[in-house]
């Protein structure tokens, strides 16, 4: 692990020529501890969604006010993208993990005894710059690690508890919340990231490398992979988001499925998307230009023949699921793909892929919702097809400069 660390911290990464990495447990559990943390924050991200009711009446505020709380933590962890790794300098890679974690459980303390919206917006704030820590340090350690060569299988496992937050946490804090209360809901996710203490115990010890710079960080924009690599997270991602909001009233609009049904059609996205992340990780380490194009390839095609014939019951559920497989796809070659541009810069290149990510649901949102009022429920998912289109483009073998 030790020279395998060393090489990894003082020279550019081959992503094409390194030998085979050895999972050893040490390895395996400190892959797993990172996944967990990825579960517990993302859950924690969620939540929200399914205590929008409660939340709001119980701090005599509107749906829509208590909404909010979801953007701010969106747009606190882009600025902290930015900043993190300029603000903890040479701080032990180790110890700035296990901070954020700590971090986040008193952040879901905080929310979930907050006796006003400020509060509650507080602590969201704090599970904000959590979360942006953590994915912007998330490959750089995981490619330390786990070697070079599996970057890609290293952070699907990470990323598999992004996949397994997404399907449980809205519906668990809904469920939570009728049962016992917003407060005891919002309180378990301050447990659940207990769970990423764990990597005070699994992780190695990662001393800095290097001190980054917010010109360091903006240097590397003008690298042209780089370059692509944001590009691609920007219209893949921003696709997606457009469309993946407006699926629900699709399927009731346009499909006319019932809520039985709608469920199904929807827990079927999310189990192909953590089929999905497992694929993404063995192609990415594979070439990652075909998982890209793949990637792109397949959201395109799901997105069109729903666009087309998605009025017959059939047809909705082969292509919800398509999509889901390719969205279980994206958050683990979007940023192995990025990382290809920096390979000397990897911990800089990360700050760029979360913000990358954070500008991308943002355009995503704004976009689809003006298309949707304006054109309908088919409208947004027209938007995502071209899109996603549009990315398979930067899989293709680009000219040197």
């Amino acid at each position: 692990m030790t020279d395998t660390t060393s090489k990894l911290d003082n020279a550019a990464i081959d992503f094409d020529t390194a030998e085979p990495a050895a999972w050893s447990v040490p390895t395996w559990f400190a892959v797993l501890s990172m996944a967990a943390t990825s579960f517990a924050l993302v859950s924690a991200e969620f939540l929200p969604a399914g205590l929008l009711t409660p939340m709001a009446h119980d701090l005599g505020i509107t749906e829509g006010t208590a909404g909010q709380v979801v953007t701010a933590t969106a747009s606190v962890g882009a600025v902290t993208a930015l900043l993190s790794n300029v603000l903890i300098g040479r701080l032990n890679r180790k110890g700035v993990l296990v901070g954020l974690s700590a971090l986040a459980i008193g952040s879901n303390i905080l929310a979930a005894l907050a006796s006003d919206f400020w509060l509650l917006l507080l602590g969201r704030a704090g599970l904000g710059i959590a979360l942006s820590g953590f994915w912007a340090l998330s490959v750089a350690v995981v490619a330390r690690l786990v070697g070079a060569n599996a970057t890609g299988r290293g952070m699907a496992i990470v990323t598999l508890g992004v996949s397994l937050a997404t399907i449980a946490a809205p519906s668990m804090g809904a469920l939570i919340s009728d049962w016992l209360g917003w407060r005891v809901a919002m309180a378990m996710t301050a447990g659940l990231a207990a769970l990423a203490m764990l990597q005070a115990f699994s992780l190695p010890t990662l001393p800095a490398s290097t001190s980054n710079s917010l010109a360091d960080v903006f240097r590397l924009t003008t690298r042209r992979g780089v370059q692509l690599g944001m590009l691609a997270i920007l219209l893949l991602m921003t696709g997606h988001f457009a469309g993946s909001v407006y699926l629900r009233p699709f399927l009731e609009q346009v499909t006319h499925l019932e809520t039985e049904w709608l469920a199904l059609a929807l827990l079927g996205f999310g189990i192909a998307s953590v089929i999905g992340n497992v694929a993404g990780g063995r192609m990415a380490d594979a070439s990652i230009r075909l998982a890209l194009g793949v990637t792109a390839a397949l959201m395109a095609v799901a997105a069109l023949a729903l666009v087309l014939s998605g009025a017959h019951i059939g047809v909705a559920f082969t292509f919800v699921s398509l999509w889901g497989f390719a969205f279980g796809m994206a958050p683990v070659v979007l940023p192995t793909n990025l990382s290809r541009g920096a390979p000397d810069a990897l911990e800089a290149a990360g700050s760029l892929m979360v913000v990358s990510f954070q500008v991308a649901i943002s355009i995503g949102a704004v976009l689809g919702g003006y298309v949707v009022d304006h054109y309908g429920a088919v409208g947004p998912l027209t938007v995502t097809a071209v899109l996603a289109a549009s990315t398979i483009a930067l899989a293709l073998p680009q000219p040197r400069s």
